[in-house]
């Protein structure tokens, strides 16, 4: 007998195919059957709804989250059943104690507060970790470069080659350990600090292998199809698929001109042969470190470093004159202007009222010009501080969206102050209400594709993103019309709205729009 069989609904299988109607039969955490199913021990009825694949979002940072109660309802809210955590090159994991208070502050603005009962020394350790807790949906981890690099030879700049040994040993010792892939953050520290050709030296033990490398690129802006350009390169010399994390194109003067060349550039590449694709997540806004705002040279030698640089009057003038002028770098303040990047965490005090203020604002606050403000807050705050920086716009959205090689990701932080980015509540929901159902940008089966079945090849989830005997019973069944996003950005901290049920592994964790309490995630 079945354990479930979810009956009458019309069943969109993440293929990108034509909806089709058809009863699901799920029995041992596995689709048993779609189409004519037997009898079962419980029937959920799916008439007048949709039943998809549960989706997947492989660009998350909760690596520090998921260890605080009530993680996953904002998740299981959207449809997700599964995450990847440990993008953009900052994992939680692997780190010793050689660069262990460095590593935590850097992190710390991207996971939100670390506890420190959490065991980072080995991607071992922390899955460990994990499996030991339950969990309200599956979760994945990437090896972080930057987090491997730093715990190696800490923030310095160069090409780390005199410790590549030990780097490759711990990058190895982690993939064998259970990472799904690598992550790189080239915009970041310490990674932004390599070359091309030395990044491909620590890269060197992934050629050939098919293990997949997430990267968040060395440019976004006005100079993001060189930086596309280098990790198709990367792809060519290495053999292994590349992932281009949330491809966007910075700023007004990119806008509608450098995206169209990007996407030509990746199926061209594909076209060769290449085994590359992308990610996108579905706002005119990003979030990240204020740090973000930085030419790369500021960032040498960690955050103490950086907090003594800030405070330099000589060196502000410097910091003033390349902002102003510098295209050598994502001069985001330029490129946007201060008036679209808001404060969103800020620890100190007498901070507090700027926070979700604009930069433009905070300035006028404090009396200060927008540079000096921007150096002392950080510098005062130990450069542990977040923004959300309005950067892209909708028809670039739109078009990779549109991509066939794109999926859907949220890029979420989970702050523990201040104000989340209405992302980490509303990405998936907003795909199906904005993207499909108000604006016909993609049909549901393009976009169910997008959230399930394309992510699930991206990082080799096998069993995940399909409806279909023998996969994973990850189920999702909602009305399209019911589907909605309450996050918005002056108050993000709301779950959305629509599912009726979510099945994590062949368990409701939602049945009939109300959480159950099951917890039956596993660690991918």
């Amino acid at each position: 007998m079945l354990d479930w069989v979810i009956r009458g609904g019309t069943v969109i299988d993440g293929s990108g195919g034509a909806p089709f109607r058809a009863d699901i039969g799920i029995r041992g955490g596995k689709i048993a059957a779609v189409g004519s199913c037997g009898e079962a021990a419980k029937t959920l009825d799916a008439t007048g709804r949709y039943v998809t694949p549960g989706f997947l979002d492989i660009h998350r940072h909760g690596d520090a989250a998921i260890f605080r109660p009530g993680f996953g309802r904002a998740e299981l809210r959207q449809g997700l059943t599964s995450i990847v955590n440990g993008n953009c090159g900052l994992s939680l994991a692997p780190f010793g104690a050689a660069h262990r208070a460095e590593l935590r502050r850097y992190l710390g603005a991207i996971t939100g507060d670390i506890d420190p009962a959490i065991p980072t020394e080995s991607m071992a350790a922390y899955l460990d970790a994990l499996r030991a807790r339950p969990l309200p949906l599956h979760v994945g981890m990437l090896v972080g470069g930057g987090t491997v690099r730093a715990d190696c030879c800490g923030y310095a700049p160069g090409d780390a080659d005199e410790a590549l040994p030990e780097l490759h040993r711990r990058l190895e010792r982690a993939l064998a350990d259970g990472a799904l892939g690598v992550s790189l953050g080239l915009g970041y520290a310490p990674e932004c600090f390599y070359t091309p050709d030395g990044l491909l030296r620590a890269l060197a033990p992934l050629q050939g292998s098919g293990i997949p490398i997430c990267v968040h690129m060395r440019e976004e802006g006005d100079m993001v199809c060189e930086a596309l350009r280098e990790m198709l390169r990367a792809a060519r010399l290495l053999r292994t698929p590349v992932h281009i994390s949330h491809l966007k194109a910075m700023g007004p003067r990119n806008w509608n001109r450098r995206i169209p060349e990007a996407l030509t550039l990746l199926q061209q590449a594909r076209d060769e042969g290449l085994d590359v694709s992308c990610d996108v997540y579905p706002y005119c806004a990003g979030s990240t470190q204020l740090l973000h705002l930085l030419p790369q040279d500021f960032l040498a030698g960690g955050t103490d470093a950086v907090a003594a640089r800030l405070r330099d009057p000589a060196q502000r003038d410097i910091l003033r004159e390349r902002i102003a002028h510098g295209r050598d770098f994502d001069n985001i303040a330029q490129m946007v202007g201060w008036d679209n990047i808001r404060l969103t965490t800020l620890h100190r005090a007498e901070f507090q009222p700027l926070t979700g203020k604009t930069l433009a604002q905070a300035a006028e606050l404090l009396g200060m010009e927008p540079v000096d403000c921007l150096c002392h807050v950080l510098a005062e705050e130990a450069c542990n501080v977040t923004m959300i920086d309005f950067i892209t716009c909708d028809e670039d959205i739109g078009r990779i969206l549109r991509a066939p090689f794109a999926s859907v990701i949220s890029d979420s932080l989970y702050p523990t102050e201040g104000l989340p980015h209405p992302r980490v509540y509303g990405t998936f929901s907003r795909i199906l209400e904005t993207f499909v159902r108000e604006r016909h940008v993609l049909t549901l089966p393009e976009a169910v594709q997008r959230m399930t079945s394309l992510p699930a090849q991206a990082l080799r989830l096998q069993g995940k993103g399909r409806i279909a005997a023998g996969m994973d019973a990850d189920v999702n069944v909602f009305d399209l019309a019911a589907v909605h996003e309450r996050a918005t950005w002056e108050q993000p901290a709301q779950e959305s709205e629509g599912m009726d049920a979510v099945f994590v592994g062949g368990t409701p964790a939602i049945l009939h729009g109300a959480f159950t309490g099951a917890a039956n995630g596993q660690v991918l």
